[in-house]
């Protein structure tokens, strides 16, 4: 695979040292049963599939590959490497599928007969498990030669090749912790702000989401170099208006505050619609003390979803002064995106019950606001949710271990290390994904 500026990468002793050695005895004798019919491709023992990835003939690499996205055994993830930057684009897309593939929670299958007539197909989509969240994935690690690879092939000749390994890249690289994802970041950081100038709008718009995934805050604290950042800022301009949107989303999962002015004025621009709510969404996430007197302004808006943004950003803000001006705001209010914001308020900013937000784990309207509340309130005081590890209902146990993985707190470890063993086996998964991400978490100053 050629790079668009001819260069290759050059980040191997940054990010990995490559797969040497041969498979492990364990899999050596698997049997594939291709997504081929007997006899093109019959069974294919692993090691096979393996060994011919690296054939001259681009008719056996594509078989190899096309066998591993079908059987997805993590052992494939560092030699698949190789394909994912391979010359063939046929042999590019389904390597990437089958990177994919091995470590999302739920395994797509290439191919399956229903009955004895009709064909079902799964399409593995970059973008689609991209778009999926985080918890798309399972509790397997990923290995940086993984992310490399990806990476390098994000900025393939062809931008469709391009757009699919960078959103795949985006889409596995919420899964490093600590060490190894800030050297991911630092990797990675240049190469993405570079991409958000592409001519390509389909690759502007991949890299300004990725940015938002790869340095989101709540993974880590450390903050983005300020050329990425800006180069986000930059996209507020772009033309396209879900490029737009897009960098204010980004902006705001990074909590950059050299974004607040700009956020700012646009918000002010637009006053009200789509956009607007937007950008101001983006200023809560950020939560900067400058933009304070905003919020407290905005506590009086006739909008409900400008007026609950508004107390999210003064809960995040840290300044429990301002509980006195939330409370003035709810006397009265029968909105029930506004009084659900004010509970978080409340136990943001005055230690406030957290019983609505976790019984809201079982309404499917307000499961997705209840978890982002909740993993606001758990960083830095995990305990607070520990009790609920011991809810009957599995659905709330499994919410509660995603929501303590994504706290960044070293004290949720031993929280979720209770849940490893739930006889719900998505219990256990969420707990093994969480205990993932929690591998880096800062023990902070007083444990």
């Amino acid at each position: 695979m050629r790079m668009r500026d001819g260069s290759s990468d050059g980040l191997d002793a940054t990010v990995g040292t490559g797969w040497r050695g041969a498979l492990p005895s364990l899999v050596a004798g698997i049997l594939l049963s291709a997504a081929y019919p007997a006899p093109v491709a019959a069974q294919v023992p692993f090691e096979q599939a393996v060994s011919d990835l690296a054939s001259h003939e681009s008719s056996d690499r594509l078989r190899a590959v096309t066998l591993l996205k079908a059987a997805p055994y993590p052992e494939a993830a560092v030699p698949l490497t190789a394909t994912v930057l391979d010359s063939e684009d046929a042999i590019q897309f389904e390597a990437i599928a089958a990177e994919l593939n091995i470590f999302l929670a739920e395994k797509i299958v290439p191919r399956k007969k229903v009955g004895l007539v009709v064909e079902v197909r799964g399409k593995i989509s970059a973008e689609a498990a991209f778009s999926a969240g985080p918890l798309a994935l399972g509790a397997t690690p990923v290995p940086m030669e993984v992310l490399t690879a990806l990476r390098t092939a994000a900025r393939d000749n062809n931008p469709r090749v391009g757009v699919e390994a960078l959103y795949a890249f985006g889409t596995l690289a919420s899964e490093p912790a600590g060490a190894a994802r800030r050297a991911m970041q630092q990797a990675s950081g240049p190469e993405l702000a570079a991409m958000v100038g592409s001519s390509d709008e389909a690759l502007r718009a991949a890299a300004v989401r990725v940015i938002g995934r790869v340095f989101d805050a709540n993974t880590s604290d450390e903050a983005a170099d300020a050329s990425v950042g800006d180069a986000v800022i930059h996209a507020l301009n772009d033309q396209n208006r879900l490029i737009k949107r897009a960098a204010m989303d980004t902006l705001g999962r990074m909590r950059y505050a050299r974004g607040v002015d700009a956020l700012t004025q646009l918000f002010q621009y637009y006053k009200q619609g789509e956009l607007a709510e937007a950008a101001f969404d983006a200023l809560a996430r950020i939560a900067h003390p400058d933009s304070t007197p905003l919020f407290v302004s905005q506590l009086a808006s006739r909008s409900p979803a400008i007026k609950a943004i508004a107390m999210e950003g003064l809960a995040r803000s840290g300044d429990s002064a301002q509980m006195k001006a939330i409370d003035g705001a709810l006397a009265g209010e029968h909105n029930d995106r506004v009084i659900f914001a004010g509970t978080f308020a409340s136990a943001m900013l005055s230690a406030g019950s957290i019983e609505r937000l976790t019984d809201s784990l079982l309404s499917p309207k307000d499961r997705d606001v209840s978890k982002r509340y909740l993993v606001d309130i758990a960083r830095g005081q995990a305990d607070r949710l520990s009790r609920y590890t011991q809810d009957p209902d599995p659905g709330v146990r499994a919410d509660i271990a995603d929501v303590l993985g994504f706290s960044a707190d070293a004290a949720a470890q031993p929280i979720v290390a209770s849940l490893i063993k739930d006889q719900d086996k998505q219990v256990a998964l969420a707990a093994e994904r969480a205990a993932l991400r929690l591998r880096g978490a800062d023990p902070g100053p007083d444990r």
